[in-house]
This record gives structure tokens, sequence and C-alpha cells, in this order.
């Protein structure tokens, strides 16, 4: 995995290869796999990886904080600077997000808690990201952006799923990458246009709804699992 180079050796890139390592593992074969196999991959003893991170639920944290950053940072990215050629780029690196987009999957998978706990994350980061295309003024203000950014977790996790859903589980790496480009491939140009355009040509829908619904629901976005 590129997305974060492991760079020159030290303390700071056995970490990195360690948990590059534990996020491509995951994303095969699931959480019930070993630190003995992890460390395997990462050329590293399983003494080590618990050195390093405490232990295979702090491995975990660690895989989840990166992945989150990356998502996080590449959301960002594409709603601040909307230039073709930042578009085209991460288009063209599409492989390297590959394990990453493996590993949320298998987030979203595993259930329970754990995809309770990342789609919790992810809306959060949507808020943030949202808010901060506000600012900058190239996002429209939102009624009510706890759900916006809501919807919008759901809507890219959700299309994720169900598209691994109804394509199979891929074999290996090469064959998940395959799957991955087609993906982005599929659905890239027609959510563009979506959140560029809109879909309906007024806002005739929306008002009429709001003589009903006045106000924005309490609460943030989060999942209610009460």
């Amino acid at each position: 995995m590129n997305v974060d180079p492991v760079g020159s050796g030290g303390e700071e890139s056995t970490v990195v290869r360690i948990r590059n390592a534990a996020i491509a593992r995951f994303g095969r074969d699931g959480f019930a796999v070993g630190l003995r196999t992890i460390a395997a991959d990462a050329g590293v003893t399983a003494g080590l990886v618990v050195q390093r991170f405490g232990s295979k639920d702090g491995l975990r944290r660690a895989c989840d904080e990166y992945a989150l950053q990356v998502l996080r940072e590449e959301k960002t990215k594409a709603v601040l600077d909307r230039s073709p050629s930042t578009m085209w780029m991460q288009m063209a690196q599409i492989d390297e997000y590959a394990p990453i987009a493996r590993y949320l999957l298998r987030c979203l998978q595993e259930g329970g808690a754990t995809a309770t706990a990342l789609i919790n994350d992810v809306i959060a980061d949507a808020e943030q990201y949202l808010a901060a295309g506000e600012a900058a003024g190239v996002v429209r203000p939102s009624r009510d952006p706890a759900a916006r950014a809501r919807l919008l977790a759901y809507q890219s996790m959700g299309s994720l799923l169900l598209w691994f859903s109804l394509h199979g589980s891929a074999a290996d790496d090469e064959q998940f990458r395959t799957l991955f480009r087609r993906y982005a491939e599929q659905f890239s140009a027609p959510a563009i246009e979506l959140l560029a355009q809109g879909l309906l040509v007024n806002r005739s829908m929306l008002d009429e709804f709001l003589l009903y619904v006045p106000d924005p629901p309490g609460g943030r976005g989060a999942i209610d699992t009460s």
C-alpha cells in the first residue's frame, strides 16, 4: 500500500509497515486473523507488533484512525479543490487507495459495533469537511448540516457495500483493485454531476415539503443504537 510511503527506515517506518500490513490483511481475511500472520506480512516478530501497538485492539485502532484519516483528507480535497487536475490525479491513484477501501468494506461487512463506530466517524468527518466547504464558499449551506452529512455518509458507504455485495468478493489484491477501479469509474461521473448540478430543476418540492416539516430534527448525525 503506497498511500503512506514507508520511508527510509527507523521507528516510524516500522510502525507504518506493520499498520499497512494489518490494513491489507484485515481487509482480505477479516479481523480474526492473528498477530503472527500480520507480523510475517510486515517482516517483523509478533512481539514487536505488541511492543509498538500494545495489543491487537491497539493495532486495530491505529488501522481505523489511518483509514479514516485518508478518507477524510481525500474527501476534503475533493470538496475544497475542485480542479480537474485534482480529480484526475485521484482517479490515476485509485489503485493505491484499494487497501483502504477494502479495509473499510470489511468493517461494514463485520456489522455490529465495528460498522456503527465506522459510520459515526465518517458522519462526523463529513460534517467537518462540508462545514469547511461552506466557509470556503464552495458548498451550499444546509438547513440541517448533520442530516446532510449523515445522508452522504450512508450513500457513500452504502454504495460501496452494495456494489461489492452484488459483484462478489475478490479472492486476491489484484482482483480487488480491478473491481474497485470499476466501481470508481462507474460512479464518479454521475456522482459529480449530481453534486454539481443537482437533480431537480427547481426547489418547489422542497418548499412544499417544508410546509409540513418546518424545523430540522434535533440531535447530531450519529446512529442511535438505543
